[in-house]
């Protein structure tokens, strides 16, 4: 199976920096993800590289995009780009959605103010020394500038509770009627409610709070398997699948670090 990038991930609650060399030694073919969607805010910004974003929206093009969550994309990269992941239910990702899109699915980002990140992201990258929680803190920042002060809503109180008990019950089975206890309701209740807050059914948020945490074991170094088991996946080739699905690529094709 052909590697496409090499990839550096890190990750903090409701947030990831990816740092990715698509650029292979001597062909300098761009390469690209298969047709997608994943629930988070993604912001794709140059670090001397180049890349593309085919949707259904009006095309964007510069140094700096930003993709909503849950939109359809195929993304393609030559050279050093980051990511930036944010869930959109966070305080941070509410305001970035509230400050960038304006109901749209993709935005175009000044990439000035960010360059100062672009390059302590690359300069990071390519040290000797992986120093993670440095990459973090750029990754803060950087959601933290791109938010520019925007106050935003968090969700219902009850949803919030929900997904927290959720996030630290991900090596087995959670059910709906649990969760709902957990938040005082109904499973139709439940149901009704976390829809009309997050836009999603909570099945699919479940999946994504374990595809997150999956790669997390991924990038520290455990095996498909491991990741999978550590995380309610029912075995490595599920997880691959989900992640296929999400990212447009088999996490097999990237050399994750």
């Amino acid at each position: 199976m052909e590697l496409l990038a090499h990839t550096r991930m890190v990750m903090w609650e409701g947030g990831s920096p990816w740092v990715v060399n698509a650029s292979p030694a001597a062909t300098r073919t761009t390469k690209r993800t298969e047709l997608h969607a994943h629930h988070a805010i993604q912001v794709i910004l140059s670090l001397g590289g180049s890349f593309q974003l085919d949707t259904d929206e009006p095309d964007i093009r510069g140094d700096a995009v930003a993709v909503a969550a849950d939109v359809t994309h195929v993304f393609g990269a030559e050279g050093l780009i980051a990511l930036l992941f944010v869930e959109p239910e966070s305080r941070i990702g509410r305001a970035i959605s509230a400050t960038l899109f304006d109901g749209r699915g993709l935005a175009a980002v000044t990439p000035w103010p960010l360059m100062d990140f672009g390059t302590r992201i690359a300069a990071n990258f390519i040290s000797p020394g992986r120093n993670d929680r440095a990459l973090i803190e750029l990754g803060r920042g950087l959601a933290a500038r791109l938010a520019g002060g925007a106050q935003a809503r968090e969700p219902d109180p009850r949803v919030r509770k929900m997904t927290a008990w959720a996030a630290r019950q991900l090596d087995g089975p959670v059910s709906l009627a649990d969760v709902g206890a957990v938040g005082g309701l109904s499973t139709h209740r439940l149901r009704h409610l976390f829809v009309e807050q997050t836009g999603l059914a909570f099945r699919t948020y479940l999946l994504w709070l374990r595809l997150t945490r999956a790669i997390e074991h991924l990038a520290a170094g455990a095996s498909l398997t491991q990741s999978a088991h550590e995380t309610g996946f029912a075995d490595s080739a599920h997880f691959s699948r989900t992640f296929k699905r999400m990212f447009g690529i088999a996490p097999a094709r990237l050399r994750i670090t």
